[in-house]
């Protein structure tokens, strides 16, 4: 009777492994042929005359079509080219799209609901030419590249929906006029902010208190030459592309006074790898590289170690930025011929194109998806 019993658990567990297994298999031979609700891409225009957000609806295939153009209320800089050289001037959190207006050093907040933008708020940065803005919670950081370069602080008031400036939250980076910062973000829980230095070979990391106040910076150097777009994954490591060296290095942040280096400058063979993104499982990393017009890929491990997948997974007319969507399921690159090239993200960490619109005019920085 033991022994049955015994043999019953034993077919049962065997069992229970096998549609696990199955289920898992079946998951996966399905993953590629999934699709995203339907969503929307967004570009800042840059313009002097005019700052504006362009908003692209994104169908369940991936496929993008121009549907709005809605101002910020502030001004940009941009005549062509990359005229912030940054990383996230165009950001999505907490439920809203923020934008930063670099010709008037100021900071735009607008509402979503479905491809319709309505803009809520409208407040000064803290400082000369805003390049860059991060969102945690109620949080929200803006970096100023200009004068004298530092991020300052806001409360996102959701009841009032707008942007509340932190009294004396305004903090300088440690590379002081030298500077040239390209991104500040957010660690996933918030208890850190880092920033890229361009000019210094630093990267800055600030620690958040309670309040949403900063202290720091502390400076931690560069693996590579030029660190500028950087992400960091949902296990806390950074992934931080350098322009310079045409590499990228990951590191390990703990508690904001180390900065450890897990994966040191990591050759691509490409040129101007400036924008980095990483998708929503912390699996894969993908640059775009600006002097060879290509997409490199890359797999992160679980231990934060970095390889290049496929120094060449895309070709594409001068990529400028990229964004993935929530889900990662489509990567988006702004390209410099004005257009949106679009890609649909394999569980394998490889590139389908998807076809592009274009429209974009000459100037437009940063861009977002969802």
């Amino acid at each position: 009777m033991k022994r049955r019993k015994l043999h019953t658990l034993f077919r049962f567990r065997n069992t229970f492994i096998l549609l696990t297994l199955f289920a898992a298999m079946d998951s996966f031979a399905h993953a590629d042929t999934e699709t995203d609700p339907p969503g929307a891409v967004y570009i800042l225009s840059n313009q002097p005359s005019g700052n504006s957000v362009l908003v692209y609806s994104r169908s369940t295939d991936g496929a993008l079509r121009f549907e709005a153009s809605y101002p910020t209320g502030g001004r940009g800089v941009g005549t062509g080219g990359d005229p912030l050289a940054s990383q996230g001037s165009l950001t999505l959190g907490s439920g809203y799209l923020f934008a930063v207006n670099a010709g008037t050093n100021d900071v735009s907040m607008f509402a979503i609901n479905g491809t319709r933008l309505t803009l809520l708020d409208r407040k000064p940065s803290g400082g000369q030419t805003p390049v860059s803005i991060a969102i945690k919670g109620f949080n929200a950081y803006v970096l100023n590249a200009a004068g004298a370069p530092n991020i300052s602080g806001y409360i996102i008031d959701a009841i009032g929906k707008r942007l509340i400036p932190l009294p004396n939250s305004t903090r300088a980076l440690a590379g002081g006029a030298n500077a040239q910062p390209a991104q500040v973000s957010f660690t996933p829980d918030g208890d850190e902010i880092l920033v890229s230095e361009k000019g210094t070979q630093l990267i800055d990391t600030f620690r958040v208190g309670a309040l949403g106040y900063t202290t720091g910076p502390i400076s931690h150097r560069s693996n590579g030459v030029t660190p500028f777009g950087f992400s960091v994954t949902n296990r806390g490591y950074a992934v931080v592309a350098e322009a310079g060296s045409g590499s990228v290095s990951s590191y390990e942040i703990e508690d904001n006074r180390h900065v450890t280096s897990i994966s040191a400058t990591i050759r691509l063979t490409q040129t101007a790898p400036c924008w980095l993104v990483t998708t929503g499982d912390g699996r894969y990393a993908y640059t775009a590289n600006a002097g060879s017009g290509t997409i490199s890929s890359l797999r992160i491990g679980a231990d934060g170690t970095t390889r290049v997948l496929n120094p060449t997974a895309a070709v594409v007319n001068s990529p400028f930025d990229l964004a993935l969507t929530k889900n990662s399921r489509y990567l988006y690159v702004r390209e410099g011929n004005g257009a949106v090239g679009g890609f649909r993200v394999s569980t394998d960490g490889t590139l389908s194109p998807i076809g592009s619109v274009a429209g974009v005019p000459a100037g437009a920085q940063g861009i977002a998806a969802r």
